[in-house]
């Protein structure tokens, strides 16, 4: 039995035309013998609309009563998907997350999917049925409705396709896959063919949005296969797979950046074993993500400073919490808003020499002042300016040839 998984995101169900669309693209592969197993999100703005009725309601709407508020959405489309296919002749029905099950585990609003109970779906499919699944959710031990992290559908589909075994897990989206940049912003960005999971994985950390970076962490532990491509056209998408499947002479395969981020510098702290560890505490325990760290050599054994990056929505909140942080002395803060991260990747670098001093000495001259860098394996970062952000990434996409 060849099994294939049919993701959906928002837009390609977002209207009925749509739907119908989705239908079409489903009877295909059943054309070709496949047993088709179909995942869907919400249609899009739904689960945003039923967010908003949620905090009108009460600001401390009761997380589990949220999870199966937010939920309904995937339920909607899959009806849709479900009643559509009936009416062109073939054996569908939906199904959610409880009645498969999906067991999941961890907290409401970010739950992780642990086991798929096989059975009642495998019938179907034997029956000659096409399930339509909801995405985004399943069931916690308690029997309570559960979502995953926002983007939850693609993790769905990926651990459904690794529990049933399926030769192949497609997402469709409104895009014709990944790209070397994004193509809004940079005409000239090319769509990728194949893509390592370690260099998408990096790539939706650092902003792209095709993806969500627990999803493709899933695929990357599970190798599955997932193909990331439009549901608008008939154009084939990009690949993300393992590294040995990939034969690429470029040296770097795709340029991310975000626009939303502050830098904070911890003046004069003192230096001292466990200082970074007492700073960043309370910043965990009140669920603000720290980015780029920096600390300074000490020059006289006792101060150094030290710098970091937050979005700039939690500024006020990371503010409140080092100044009240008995824990820790400093001379001063500071706090830089208006910059941005730029982050080349590509698994080339690994074994080739020289790709720091070629990113640097294009942002030089181009005169894009750095202010600063991490680095990893595969992929270097720096934090620049946010109105150098285009004229940045329009150099680096010059200057490693990705537009080729």
């Amino acid at each position: 039995m060849k099994i294939i998984v049919l993701k959906f995101g928002g837009t390609s169900v977002g209207t009925v035309e749509r739907i119908k669309k989705v239908a079409k693209i489903v009877t295909s592969y059943v054309k070709k013998k496949f047993k088709v197993i179909v995942v869907s999100s919400a249609m899009s703005g739904v689960t945003n609309d039923l967010i908003n009725k949620s905090k009108k309601v009460s600001k401390e709407f009761s997380p589990a009563e949220y999870d199966v508020l937010v939920s309904c959405g995937e339920q909607m489309a899959c009806a849709l998907i479900s009643g559509r296919l009936n009416h062109i002749g073939y054996k569908s029905r939906s199904w959610l997350g409880w009645q498969i099950p999906i067991i999941t585990e961890g907290s409401y609003k970010s739950s992780r999917v642990s086991e798929i109970f096989k059975n009642k779906i495998m019938i179907y499919l034997k029956s000659g049925g096409i399930p339509v699944v909801t995405g985004f959710q399943g069931v916690n031990i308690e029997n309570r409705v559960t979502t995953l992290e926002r983007g939850g559908s693609d993790a769905s589909a990926i651990m459904i396709a690794k529990f049933f075994n399926a030769v192949r897990c497609i997402i469709y989206t409104d895009v014709n896959g990944v790209y070397t940049t994004d193509p809004k912003l940079i005409k000239k960005a090319k769509k990728i063919e194949k893509i390592s999971y370690e260099e998408m994985l990096e790539m939706s950390s650092l902003g792209a949005k095709v993806m969500q970076p627990a999803s493709i962490q899933d695929a990357r532990l599970n190798r599955i296969n997932i193909e990331v491509k439009s549901s608008f056209n008939n154009r084939s998408g990009t690949l993300i797979t393992k590294r040995k499947n990939i034969k690429n002479n470029k040296i770097i395969s795709g340029i991310s950046f975000t626009k939303n981020d502050s830098k904070i510098t911890l003046v004069g702290i003192v230096d001292k074993p466990g200082i970074a560890a007492s700073i960043f505490e309370p910043l965990s325990k009140n669920f603000i993500n720290v980015d780029m760290v920096v600390q300074n050599i000490s020059s006289n054994g006792k101060e150094t400073d030290l710098t970091f990056t937050i979005k700039n929505e939690n500024i006020n909140k990371t503010e409140k919490l080092l100044k009240s942080n008995k824990k820790i002395k400093f001379k001063n803060i500071l706090i830089t808003k208006n910059v941005s991260k730029i982050s080349i990747i590509g698994v080339g670098m690994i074994t080739t020499p020289g790709v720091t001093y070629r990113m640097f000495k294009a942002l030089a001259k181009k005169k894009i002042n750095i202010q600063v860098i991490s680095t990893s394996e595969i992929k270097i970062s720096v934090l620049i300016n946010k109105n150098l952000v285009n004229k940045a990434i329009k150099t680096l996409h010059q200057e490693f040839g990705l537009e080729k």
